[in-house]
C-alpha cells in the first residue's frame, strides 16, 4: 500500500517495516530497511524505537541488524493457537451465499478426510445434505482437494499422504482412485488456484473449493461452493471460480467482518455432500 493510499501514514510505515523484517530472518541494517521501505532513516529511527519499546522489533547487541521482536512472535502464535475458524470464516460464507445463492462450506483436513466446520445453505429448494461436523474423503471433494493440494505441495508429499492413510476409495465412477491421477489433479489445482469436484463425491453434485491460508505456509481451512450439476455447469464454474478466489483473498487480506446470524435454507429436497 502506498503512503498516499494509507488512511494513517504513520501506522502504514510501521507495518511496512514489520513486513520487511518478517521477510528477513537474518535481520536487516538500517540502510537495508531504508532501501526496502523507501523511508528516510530519520523516520525509521523513530519507528524502530517505538517497535523496540513494545517488543515488536529487536536489534543485535552490536547495534547493527534489526529483527522481528519476540512480542511479534508471541502475538502471532497466540492468535494461531486460539484460532476460531468458523467465527473467522462465517461472515464470508454468508456473503458468498448471498452473492451466488448456492450452498457454501468451510472445512479442515483431518487425515484423509475433510471435516465440515460450517455451512450456509442456499434458498433453492434442492440443498446439500452435508452437516457441520460431517466428514468426506478429501481426495474427492472440492474442500478436500483445495486443502491437500497446498498442504502436500509435491507429488512425493501427496504420495506419502496417500500411503500413510490407505487406498483412495471410489465414491462414484468419477472418483480419482490412482496416485498418478491425483498427482495430475493436484498440480492442476495449484496452477489454476482452485479445486473442482465434478461428481466425484456424489453423483449429480459439483463443487468449487479454494484454500484459506491466513498467513500460514499451508492452508488452515478451505471454502467451497456446492450445487447440483444443473446449477453448476462448466460455464458457471468458469464464472464462479475466480470470483470465489477473489472474495476469499479480499476477505482475509483485511480484518474479518463482525459476527452475524447464521443463514438457513429450505429443506424440501436434498442432495448429499459437496
Amino acid at each position: 500500500m502506498s503512503d498516499d493510499a494509507s488512511p494513517v501514514e504513520s501506522v502504514d510505515r510501521a507495518l511496512r517495516t514489520i513486513t520487511l523484517l518478517g521477510a528477513s530472518p537474518a535481520g536487516l541494517t538500517l540502510d537495508e530497511l531504508a532501501r526496502g521501505t523507501g523511508l528516510p532513516k530519520s523516520s525509521l529511527h523513530r519507528i524502530l524505537g517505538a517497535l523496540r519499546h513494545r517488543g515488536f522489533a529487536a536489534q543485535s547487541d552490536d547495534g547493527g541488524r534489526y529483527f522481528l521482536g519476540t512480542e511479534m512472535l508471541r502475538v502471532a502464535f497466540a492468535f494461531h493457537a486460539g484460532l476460531d475458524i468458523p467465527a473467522l470464516t462465517h461472515p464470508l460464507l454468508l456473503r458468498l451465499r448471498d452473492a451466488l445463492n448456492e450452498t457454501v462450506h468451510a472445512g479442515v483436513l483431518d487425515g484423509t478426510d475433510v471435516v465440515y466446520l460450517d455451512k450456509v445453505e442456499t434458498s433453492h429448494p434442492i440443498i446439500m445434505a452435508s452437516v457441520i461436523g460431517g466428514r468426506n474423503p478429501a481426495h474427492c471433494t472440492g474442500v478436500g482437494k483445495a486443502l491437500v493440494a497446498w498442504t502436500y505441495p509435491s507429488d512425493e508429499a501427496v504420495r506419502l499422504w496417500v500411503r500413510s492413510q490407505g487406498p483412495l476409495v471410489a465414491r462414484t465412477r468419477h472418483t480419482i482412485t490412482t496416485e498418478a491421477k491425483l498427482f495430475e489433479e493436484m498440480a492442476l489445482t495449484r496452477a489454476r488456484g482452485y479445486a473442482l469436484d465434478l461428481e466425484e463425491s456424489e453423483l449429480g453434485v459439483r463443487c468449487v473449493g479454494v484454500p484459506v491460508f491466513l498467513g500460514q505456509a499451508t492452508p488452515v481451512a478451505a471454502i467451497s461452493v456446492s450445487a447440483p450439476r444443473s446449477r453448476l455447469p462448466d460455464q458457471r464454474i468458469a464464472e464462479i471460480a475466480p470470483r470465489l478466489r477473489q472474495m476469499v483473498d479480499e476477505a482475509f487480506a483485511s480484518t474479518p467482518a463482525g459476527p452475524t446470524s447464521r443463514g438457513t435454507g429450505s429443506r424440501r429436497g436434498k442432495v448429499t455432500g459437496p
